[in-house]
């Protein structure tokens, strides 16, 4: 306060002094009085809400000018031409300030015999934020329904939009929309989950200033995965699962029915949406994951999209043909991307950042692919094409402890003919595995069914005795490729003529490097908080100059380097690396 008083002496001290001039040399000139002023009082309101200053001025020698300081420094300034008496008034939107805060406006009106008003203040007090009212949402969502986002939504249980009683029987449909901003919790007891079946839609769109999140309903600090189930979307477009009702529905048979022959169905639009400690084991190695899409359509938007903490995969494909781009899979527990069931879409622009000590008993992967659970032919095939990914598993340094349940930057096994482009992997005891056991994908990759394309591969300085945390010789574990089938330690599988490691190599723009300090990701990857996700330049190993093949389709960006960024963070604004620390029922 004292430094506010003494700058607004500053700013009128010299208007005052010559005032006091002009008055001394025009002693004799009959002057009427001084402007006076009325300002109005009790202004308050929350951070956001707009409230108007006012000022009722009285100049019976005319105004010349009225000046407005907020906290000391100019807020605006009119001037007249001599009008007697003015109505001031000005919209000021309050700043996001504690609640009782106040802005203090000074107010000074001189009229056209330079005389000054006495110096007035309007004060304006900022007040708490009133907490959102939690509105319950359980059952079926059947029509068009918009939520509020001056609101909090609580999922009950699974909550259905639509209906669709047994496969092929849909009984009720529905559009959700729910609006930027929008704080979706779900109930932990019920493990509450949103459900879009087929014939439905969700319209969930945020901005990269606004997103829309769903997490849990539990206090800071209290929150771990699994708290609640996840988002779940149904669509109409192929799978490769048998042509019966029972098993047209999303593991766990808890009635997610999807599948059919339209291809570009449209189950809504998903835009700059965060999804934090979703998850839930429906039966053992069945789950509901953070983004679970079931034959989902590529008439359907997924862009800006951030899974964190999740207690099973972060995002996985059954089946469809989605198109998804700036996906983010944040210290999840099972898998970042799996791929299931005929998934055919295409994914640029995607990051997977691994916790320490989160891993899933089943093993835990960057990417983890099949055509089904047992490998069979059955068509479509698994064959979706990625393209800018960083794969970052949880090791950043030889001395940081990491769960035994790592494996795999990308197990491509059970007969899938998935296709990876400029994309990087480092941080797991191995890179890739093209795992035959089930399912021939070593003789996909002969045939080229399977691509690797501009990858690379990079070690951990100093972890093990190649930089792939390789111990003694029966260690299965430690390998930028892996040239043998991991559970039974037998000898290599060839693709073709080649073991897997030359196969990889033999491939176009492919790398192994020994360690990845040199290629200019940042080591704030393994940090906690935001990471740095653009690219140091100049870097002896630089991940810029891999051109993305230009005979890809038209949905890629024609990008020329390998990971999901460059120059430019396209994570900026939306997401949250923090999110146990964020208060968001208030």
């Amino acid at each position: 306060m004292r430094l506010f008083k003494m700058n607004v002496v500053k700013v009128f001290a010299l208007m005052l002094s010559m005032a006091v001039l002009t008055n001394a040399c025009k002693k004799d000139e009959e002057i009427g009085p001084a402007p006076t002023l009325t300002v109005a009082s009790n202004l308050a309101g929350t951070p956001g809400t707009t409230v108007q200053l006012k000022a009722s001025i009285n100049a019976p020698e005319g105004i010349k000018s009225i000046t407005v300081l907020k906290n000391g420094v100019a807020f605006d300034v009119v001037t007249k031409n001599g009008e007697k008496t003015f109505e001031y008034a000005k919209d000021y939107q309050i700043d996001n300030l504690a609640a009782n805060s106040v802005v203090n406006f000074t107010v000074l009106v001189t009229d056209m015999k330079n005389q000054n008003s006495t110096l007035t203040t309007l004060p304006v007090t900022v007040t708490a934020v009133p907490p959102k009212t939690i509105v319950e949402v359980k059952g079926t969502l059947e029509g068009n329904i918009t939520w509020d986002a001056t609101k909090i939504y609580k999922l009950v249980g699974f909550v259905r939009v639509g209906e669709e009683t047994t496969f092929g029987s849909i009984t009720k449909t529905a559009t959700l929309t729910i609006p930027a901003g929008t704080v979706v919790i779900g109930d932990r007891a019920t493990k509450g989950a949103l459900l879009v079946q087929r014939g439905s839609k969700l319209i969930a769109n945020g901005t990269a200033t606004n997103p829309i999140i769903f997490t849990s309903e539990r206090n800071v600090g209290e929150r771990e995965a699994g708290d609640w189930g996840g988002i779940i979307l149904c669509g109409k477009a192929p799978n490769n699962l048998p042509d019966n009702a029972n098993d047209r529905q999303l593991e766990g048979g808890y009635g997610g029915f999807h599948g059919g022959s339209d291809a570009a169905d449209n189950s809504g639009s998903l835009k700059y949406v965060r999804i934090e400690y979703a998850g839930v084991p429906i039966n053992p190695n069945q789950e509901v994951n953070s983004l679970t899409m079931g034959s989902v359509g590529n008439g359907t938007t997924i862009d800006y999209v951030q899974a964190s903490f999740g207690l099973d995969d972060s995002f996985e494909w059954f089946g469809g043909t989605v198109n998804c781009k700036h996906l983010v899979a944040y210290k999840g527990l099972d898998d970042d991307f799996d791929n299931d069931n005929g998934f055919s879409g295409y994914v640029q622009y995607g990051i997977g950042i691994r916790g320490t000590t989160q891993a899933d008993q089943s093993g835990s992967n960057g990417f983890e692919v099949d055509n089904d659970a047992n490998g069979s032919n059955n068509t479509p095939y698994t064959s979706a094409i990625f393209a800018n990914m960083s794969i970052i598993g949880a090791k950043g340094n030889a001395e940081t402890s990491i769960s035994t349940l790592f494996q795999n930057g990308a197990q491509l096994r059970r007969n899938n003919k998935l296709k990876i482009y400029n994309s990087f992997f480092t941080g797991y005891p191995f890179g890739i595995y093209i795992d035959s056991q089930r399912g021939d994908a070593k003789g996909n990759a002969a045939k080229g069914d399977i691509v690797l394309q501009n990858i690379v591969l990079a070690g951990v300085a100093s972890w093990g005795t190649n930089n792939w945390g390789t111990g003694a010789a029966t260690n299965p574990k430690g390998f930028p490729v892996s040239d043998t089938e991991q559970t039974t330690a037998a000898p290599a599988i060839l693709i073709g003529t080649q073991t897997p490691t030359d196969w990889f190599k033999a491939q176009s723009g492919n790398k192994i490097l020994t360690d990845f300090s040199k290629t200019g990701i940042s080591t704030t990857l393994w940090s906690t908080g935001r990471p740095t996700f653009t690219l140091t330049t100049g870097t002896a190993e630089s991940l810029i100059g891999f051109n993305l093949p230009s005979t890809l389709p038209s949905f890629f960006d024609k990008t020329d380097y390998v990971g999901a960024f460059k120059d430019s963070d396209w994570t900026a604004g939306w997401t949250e690396f923090t999110p146990q620390s964020v208060v968001y029922i208030k």
